[in-house]
């Protein structure tokens, strides 16, 4: 079955104008500005014209197996089901471990993520958690590496935060050169996603890193923020430096009330600075425990994160903050997986069809194929999990 998008307004993610996508098995095989078929061609048509066709959405942070909560066993959260992803126009998702490692375990990570892949979504993994000496699965992090498929970085790893293991500048120097060499000799990014807490100390301990090391900015992907403008400002001077940021679109009233920016809003404030655009993500944090901690790190609230905050976070950039819709997009597709060393977040020919359909007016998802999977159709999930 081949299936023809007619007449959408394309977003690969840089605007393309009116054209018909051609999609055959997993893969995007043609993009013309009219794609005539054979009349005798089996064709499932979708007309298009009064929608934008953007790439799937590529989610760089999410707790697939949940978090522990940081207010005892009954308050770790939940796992993440496919519809959570699909719905809300994403189709690759980066999971990760953080703050427990010890009833949360790569295991159980990688399986989920098996799970995920056998139900259509594109789904990878970082090794790690937030603690220093990290946690692997094979026992070194070269090994989780090269011999794991989904492991394709390490992370998050905590710093400025009450809550982190307080690595020095030479264990993350150590950690990141064996990420990169376990990257080089099995064709990965070893990018290092670093969780960034809310002390003033910020990114200092990156910035000692690249001053007494070969390690470079670039090595490291730091996000959560967005958690105050203090930290949002140290970001633009990492940019600045090299490197990326990536804002978290799961918030709670209470942190965006005091001090926090909500993603969207630090996007187009990062984009007013002058910061290059290709330089900024956004993710979700989904399943994630989101702690609320008073002015004496006393725990005073839990939520927890959801993976329709990422498409949340893109509607409100460009409908609420003026964000160009392609640079909103390129945050949550081409970006995050450039830094990330995936295959993903592109619409071209011979490229995977990972596509989501939004209505113009809403910008809410209407049709998700996954590697030529259609997932959701007319707004309704048509594959689900196995026990949704």
């Amino acid at each position: 079955m081949l299936t023809l998008i007619q007449g959408a307004d394309l977003y690969a993610p840089t605007a393309q104008g009116k054209m018909d996508v051609l999609l055959a098995g997993s893969k995007v095989i043609d993009i013309q500005p009219e794609i005539k078929l054979d009349g005798n061609t089996l064709v499932k048509v979708i007309d298009a014209r009064e929608h934008i066709l953007a790439p799937g959405f590529v989610d760089s942070l999410v707790h697939i197996t949940g978090g522990g909560g940081e207010a005892g066993f009954a308050s770790r959260t939940p796992e993440m089901e496919l519809t959570d992803a699909t719905l809300n126009g994403i189709t690759t998702v980066v999971g990760a471990l953080g703050t427990d490692s010890s009833s949360r375990t790569l295991s159980n990570l990688i399986a989920k993520a098996k799970g995920l892949k056998e139900q259509g979504l594109n789904v990878f993994c970082h090794t790690g958690s937030y603690h220093l000496p990290a946690k692997t699965l094979t026992g070194s992090i070269t090994d989780d590496l090269m011999y794991i498929e989904e492991f394709i970085g390490v992370g998050e790893v905590a710093i400025s935060d009450h809550r982190s293991s307080q690595p020095t500048a030479l264990q993350l120097a150590q950690l990141a050169a064996q990420a990169k060499v376990a990257g080089m000799l099995s064709g990965k990014k070893g990018t290092v996603s670093i969780h960034v807490g809310p002390q003033e100390t910020y990114l200092s301990l990156l910035h000692e890193v690249s001053k007494c090391s070969d390690i470079n900015l670039s090595a490291f992907y730091p996000t959560h923020m967005n958690r105050n403008k203090g930290l949002l400002d140290a970001g633009i001077d990492f940019c600045r430096g090299g490197g990326h940021i990536d804002f978290t679109a799961s918030t709670t009233e209470y942190d965006l009330a005091h001090g926090e920016y909500a993603a969207a809003q630090a996007l187009a404030y990062c984009l007013a600075q002058g910061v290059d655009p290709n330089r900024l993500t956004i993710s979700s944090d989904g399943h994630a425990s989101l702690p609320i901690f008073d002015d004496t790190l006393n725990l005073v609230g839990l939520e927890v994160g959801k993976e329709a905050s990422l498409h949340q976070a893109f509607v409100q950039a460009v409908q609420e903050f003026d964000v160009a819709i392609e640079h909103a997009l390129m945050a949550i597709t081409t970006n995050p997986s450039q830094v990330l060393g995936l295959k993903k977040g592109t619409i071209k020919v011979g490229s995977d069809a990972d596509l989501v359909l939004l209505d113009k007016q809403t910008l809410a998802p209407i049709h998700v194929w996954s590697n030529g999977l259609h997932m959701v159709e007319n707004s309704n999930a048509i594959v689900k999990g196995l026990f949704e």
